[in-house]
């Protein structure tokens, strides 16, 4: 099978039959089947007769009255079994469940509960060989994919959190349970991508409702089936099945505090815009495009077995997959002739064969979509090469590997995710080409380099935005490193100790359970300007703030407060300007500037210009500055006190606590700024994974009316420290302290653009920083109805959240005003992969 085509080839029959001798076998080294016995799998599914319903309260539970879904192998288009189509009714019981079994389970001990979780790993080895046949026969990829990479790191993943378990009280102290975990995983790896999930989910305390794949269900009832084996309490792990819609009444049930979702961009949109306001926590881990990057210095032979195992590893059904191959174009021939003779000897085949290399595509939904690429591929002139030396006629639905070249950046196969067996191929001439075309994307998941040059390999690493980065190797996975993405291809993490975070709350902080009102979504933000202050209204007019040095009835030379964009003053857009008043609402004591989208433009184009400079700073340069910003507020300790005072109503004495509190949080940050870089992770990798703590990017932020200047001080400089910058909008009613630090920014070696600040009406500049795709991350502090806005817009990049749900916090208070969860947000986490092997087997 050559170029999507069979080709014969005749040869003379011998005049007679002889048997082969051993040297001519190690000559052809033809294949036979191989085949792995399904007996045990198809028991299983004779035990509970072809027939599946839900597993809640650690029993099935079938209630009548409902639809079933079969089971196909797509290896060979046989049924299996049928599966029961749940409803909302049925996802309300399971939540009920997992709500009454979180209220023992939280309270377990962190050692108990390590015990539980140690019992299920070792109940996944004594049945790894089930788990493993079961896989392949209800998914179509290889078994020696299953047997030899899924339920081993299945396993892992297990044990690993079982020591999390284990350490929780210590190495998590401050932080708490979510409560129950609404879990949707995709198809591709049913079984793993539970387990990534289930197991830091029950570690922390989480109780989990789990809703698997519409095509792979088998694996996940079997898991429920070894869960209550293994001796887990009933309803701390409860499965239900049903189709897309179950997804989305799971995530949207008012009883579920956190989703933890694997799956497309587009469905997890969808998600992320249906939970927008409700207070649940959410992590998605969505698409990916990924880039496998060789260089002309790389061992190109086992580049090419690294491209086997990028993109035709489980017929590149894979979230990860490397399906951009970016070679260095003085090589790029030579690569696609190795690459074009591999492919000629892959084979496609059953399941259940040992000796396959690629196994059938899910679904013939899948298929057709994975072909649709591929034609459209050969419609915009790209050429289209497929080769392989088997494929199953008949019966089973089968994808070929496929090439395409002669592509570009704007090609459909370059920038769409296909998820299927397709690779496409293009050249690069410089380092800074290749990372900037891997960086052409809108996703941002994983990638791998090829180089024998460490050097290269780890600054290419470092300037591609992804969550992971393997050199010279391709989908490697492990329980002690965090998987996940940037932009499209989501937030929050799998594996690792960074993914705790996701199922963890600081633990003063309770469950958010806003009350929204029914505006619309689309009046959002809007405003009418001020006028000018009407004198029959009575507001006393005293810019002033208490100097009394200039003599009776000689006016202050007036000033309205500009915008600080690019480390310049500028004036609004729209010449607008709003009062500024005291707490009482009785004195207008100084005007601003009224910010617009134009305004919001600018600043970030400021934000994204300064970010790759500052982010590239030493922690050491971002620490001192951060100290002469407070250095240079205490020099003007008693003119914040006097503002404080005068704005908010505070007395002098209370107003000089919150410049002090100030100056302690920014010495408090300036001493992170080199102390939350990373980490060294354990994985079983034959060499070092090196977790990389990197800035997220542009942020914007709408800091609350509380204490104006501590928390906005408290949230710019977690943010700065590590590297991003900042759009931010002030205090809505007291933002006179914020704009007094423009003279301490531009004493303290501030960089033009780091921080950028607009004032105005917080929700109106909110709505603007919010939908723009340049900002990476938004933090809101302010209404219900405005956090709302902020997760729903952000849905459209996929950009991270932080809001407050329209709660309040005490910024003085060291947990709630300078938490851990300041740096979380302020950071991305990648982990690079670096083998070893020169001297030592790897």
């Amino acid at each position: 099978f050559i170029d999507g085509t069979w080709t014969l080839f005749h040869m003379a029959a011998p005049a007679k039959p002889t048997k082969p001798t051993i040297g001519e076998l190690f000559k052809t080294l033809e294949y036979g089947p191989a085949p792995e016995s399904a007996a045990t799998a198809y028991a299983w599914l004779d035990d509970h007769k072809r027939e599946f319903g839900h597993f809640i309260d650690g029993k099935w539970y079938k209630p009548s009255d409902r639809q079933y879904y079969e089971v196909v192998n797509p290896s060979n288009n046989e049924v299996l079994t049928k599966t029961i189509q749940g409803t909302a009714e049925d996802v309300d019981v399971a939540v009920k469940s997992s709500r009454k079994a979180y209220e023992s389970w939280s309270k377990t001990p962190g050692h108990v509960r390590a015990r539980y979780l140690y019992s299920i790993a070792r109940h996944i080895q004594k049945h790894h060989r089930l788990i493993a046949v079961l896989e392949s026969l209800d998914n179509g990829k290889p078994i020696r994919e299953t047997r030899d990479c899924d339920i081993p790191i299945i396993a892992r993943w297990f044990y690993h959190y079982a020591g999390w378990a284990q350490l929780a009280d210590t190495e998590m102290s401050g932080w708490s349970p979510v409560g129950v975990v609404g879990g949707i995983v995709a198809w591709n790896f049913p079984l793993m991508l539970l387990a990534w999930k289930v197991a830091p989910a029950l570690a922390m305390g989480n109780t989990v409702v789990m809703k698997p794949a519409t095509y792979t269900r088998l694996s996940t009832l079997l898991f429920a089936e070894i869960c209550a084996e293994a001796g887990l309490p009933p309803g701390v792990f409860n499965v239900i099945t049903g189709g897309g819609a179950m997804g989305s009444q799971l995530a949207t049930h008012p009883d579920v505090d956190k989703v933890g979702f694997t799956g497309s961009t587009e469905v997890g949109q969808l998600l992320r815009r249906a939970c927008a306001g409700s207070g649940k926590k959410i992590s998605l881990e969505l698409g990916g495009k990924s880039p496998f990057i060789v260089f002309d210095d790389a061992d190109l032979d086992g580049a090419v077995e690294g491209v086997v195992d990028a993109i035709w590893f489980n017929q590149g059904q894979v979230c990860s997959a490397g399906s951009r191959l970016l070679v260095q174009s003085t090589v790029f021939e030579k690569v696609i002739a190795k690459i074009k003779q591999r492919m000629k000897s892959l084979r496609l085949g059953d399941s259940m064969d040992k000796c396959i290399d690629m196994g059938a595509i899910v679904d013939a939904s899948q298929r057709k979509s994975v072909d649709e690429y591929v034609q459209k591929a050969r419609a915009e002139g790209n050429e289209v090469y497929q080769a392989c030396a088997t494929i199953p006629e008949g019966k089973g639905i089968f994808y070929p590997p496929t090439l395409i070249t002669h592509v570009n950046t704007t090609s459909t196969v370059v920038q769409e995710e296909i998820f299927g067996p397709v690779l496409a191929a293009y050249s690069f001439r410089t380092p800074k080409e290749a990372i900037a075309l891997a960086n052409n994307t809108r996703y941002g998941l994983a990638s791998s380099v090829w180089t024998e040059n460490v050097s290269l390999a780890l600054e290419v690493a470092l300037s591609i935005k992804a969550g992971t980065c393997w050199i010279n190797g391709h989908n490697m996975f492990d329980a002690a490193a965090g998987f996940g993405g940037y932009r499209e291809s989501g937030f929050g993490r799998d594996g690792g100790k960074e993914c705790l975070f996701e199922y963890s709350k600081p633990s003063w902080m309770p469950r958010a359970r806003p009350q929204l009102s029914d505006a619309p979504l689309a009046s959002f933000g809007k405003t009418v300007p001020a006028r000018p202050l009407n004198p029959t209204l009575g507001v006393a007019v005293d810019y002033h703030l208490g100097d009394s040095t200039l003599p009776t009835g000689t006016p202050l030379v007036d000033r309205t407060y500009k915008f600080y964009v690019g480390g310049k003053q500028v004036r609004p857009d729209a010449t607008y300007v709003r009062p500024v008043f005291n707490s009482a609402g009785d004195k207008a004591i100084g005007q601003v500037g009224e910010g617009n989208r134009k305004d919001i433009r600018n600043a970030v184009e400021a934000a994204h210009a300064a970010w790759p400079g500052w982010g590239k700073r030493a922690a050491h340069n971002r620490a001192q500055i951060v100290y002469y910003l407070a250095e240079n507020i205490e020099v003007r300790r008693e003119e914040f006190a006097q503002l404080l005072s005068s704005l908010t109503g505070v007395s002098i004495e209370e107003g000089r606590k919150e410049v002090e509190a100030s100056i302690e949080r920014l010495f408090y940050w300036g001493a992170y700024a080199d102390k939350y870089g990373g980490t060294v992770q354990e994985t079983t990798l034959y060499g070092a994974t090196v977790k990389v703590h990197e800035p997220v990017g542009p942020i914007g932020i709408a800091c609350p009316d509380e204490n104006p200047l501590l928390s906005f001080v408290s949230l710019i400089a977690p943010a700065i420290i590590r590297g991003n910058t900042v759009v931010v909008i002030p205090s809505q009613k007291f933002p006179l302290p914020a704009l007094d630090l423009y003279q301490v920014f531009d004493t303290s070696d501030l960089p033009g653009g780091v921080v950028n600040i607009i004032t105005g009406d917080r929700d109106h500049l909110t709505k603007y920083l919010a939908e723009h795709q340049d900002i990476e991350a938004m933090w809101y502090f302010g209404s219900a109805d405005g956090s709302r806005f902020v997760e729903h817009a952000a849905a459209e990049n996929v950009k991270r959240t932080w809001v407050n749900y329209g709660l309040t916090r005490d910024w003085f208070n060291k947990e709630q005003g300078a938490g851990e969860e300041f740096l979380y947000n302020a950071i991305e986490a990648k982990n690079i992969w670096i083998p070893m092997g020169t001297i030592f087997a790897n």
